[in-house]
């Protein structure tokens, strides 16, 4: 891992001259340069498809999260409103998918194309998540529940303070689990977004990076004709690998805990 994003890093921070010299990818550094993210920084459609990512990963992140919690946590009480019926569609998720016709047409038919709640709606829940929290959730002792109903709590109160409080493990490690899937997310917009300065940095990154395409123009007067050079491309990888990597360490202490408790129990 560490020596692609050694020679990733610093071909995104060596001049032309340099690259050149190397051939392609720089492994010897050769005098540092922070002018590919300068022209990143500058470029209004790269600039604004940052933006666009980080809002939809934390909006979509905290109504996904949200909703697998409600989801998992109803599934997971037995005798529940129509739990068995509930479960079984749950879990016929993983076997059957509508496909991408019928869901395309279904957004299209609501209104969402060029909204960014194309990019959210669509895959806002996942069958995996919802089941690894429930089986956590009923990993829980009924005593403690049925003590704070005792008290006078009801269920919602019940969840807010006495079960997440005690899923930390497994809702940090989901929520990063949404979060990554938001940020690298790029199909969805292919489908949905024909406004490219509606694009996220996933669909950016594929276009110039992955095919080699010009940067689309963000506006009338902004324009992304000029040709990549390998440090830029190499700068826009870079900038969209940072959030994994800040996020990872976060909840690594989490991970193995959240993922392997969550899913042997129950």
């Amino acid at each position: 891992m560490l020596g692609p994003l050694y020679t990733i890093v610093l071909t995104s921070l060596s001049s032309s001259g340099t690259v050149t010299r190397a051939g392609g990818l720089v492994l010897v550094p050769d005098g540092i340069t922070f002018e590919a993210y300068r022209q990143i920084s500058s470029d209004t459609v790269v600039s604004r498809a940052v933006i666009v990512s980080t809002g939809v990963t934390v909006v979509g992140t905290l109504i996904s999260a949200g909703v697998s919690i409600l989801g998992a946590y109803s599934l997971s009480r037995p005798g529940s409103f129509l739990h068995r019926p509930l479960l079984f569609s749950v879990l016929l998720m993983f076997v059957f998918f509508p496909g991408i016709i019928p869901v395309y047409l279904m957004v299209s038919g609501l209104g969402l194309k060029d909204s960014y709640w194309a990019l959210i709606l669509p895959t806002a829940v996942s069958a995996f998540n919802v089941v690894v929290l429930r089986s956590f959730f009923m990993g829980i002792p009924q005593e403690i529940l049925d003590s704070a109903r005792i008290d006078g709590a009801g269920e919602f109160r019940i969840l807010v303070q006495i079960v997440l409080p005690m899923s930390k493990a497994v809702t940090a490690v989901v929520a990063m689990f949404y979060a990554v899937g938001y940020w690298n997310a790029w199909f969805n917009a292919m489908l949905y977004m024909d406004d490219t300065r509606k694009w996220p940095l996933a669909l950016i990154l594929r276009q110039y990076v992955v095919d080699s395409n010009p940067l689309p123009a963000a506006t009338a007067g902004v324009t992304g004709d000029a040709p990549p050079t390998l440090a830029i491309k190499m700068a826009i990888v870079v900038i969209a690998v940072i959030p994994a990597l800040i996020m990872y360490p976060l909840v690594q202490r989490h991970f193995t805990k959240g993922v392997i408790v969550g899913a042997i129990k129950g």
